[in-house]
């Protein structure tokens, strides 16, 4: 049985699913919660033989509205969970890939389980938007339960 649940969103309409369902198993269980959004690195275009690099400025930028939006969606997912009556921890785990930062916050936080959505892209679609759930599954050392 779960003791203490990771559940991974970043906000959208699917990974609410996967929020909505990683609380109410909680609730259920008893479990404790923390709730974690990842957000990645600025993007970099390369073309040819130019890099673009940002500028402080554009990075400060990007870095505020990041960490804007983190805090817009854990709060948004604490008062989900307040709402079943949950107390949720949750962490903001910047510049990092999604996969690899859920599966650390999991051990750095000593979670049994990990909940999170799928798009549940299938062939091509899969192929170049990239698994972070499949990552996860296959990289977790923990049981990971996919929502969709």
């Amino acid at each position: 049985m779960p003791h203490h649940i990771l559940i991974s969103t970043d906000g959208s309409e699917i990974a609410t699913k996967g929020l909505d369902h990683g609380l109410s198993l909680a609730r259920d269980l008893g479990a404790k919660v923390t709730i974690v959004t990842v957000t990645e690195f600025l993007p970099t275009r390369i073309r040819g033989e130019g890099v673009w690099v940002a500028t402080p400025e554009v990075l400060e930028s990007y870095e505020a509205s990041q960490r804007e939006l983190a805090a817009e969606v854990l709060d948004a997912a604490k008062a989900a969970a307040a709402k079943l009556g949950i107390e949720a921890e949750t962490v903001h785990v910047p510049d990092s890939r999604p996969a690899e930062a859920i599966i650390e916050t999991a051990k750095s936080q000593g979670c049994t389980m990990i909940v999170m959505s799928s798009h549940g892209r299938r062939g091509i679609g899969r192929l170049l938007m990239g698994s972070q759930a499949q990552e996860v599954l296959s990289h977790s050392p923990v049981p990971v339960l996919v929502v969709r």
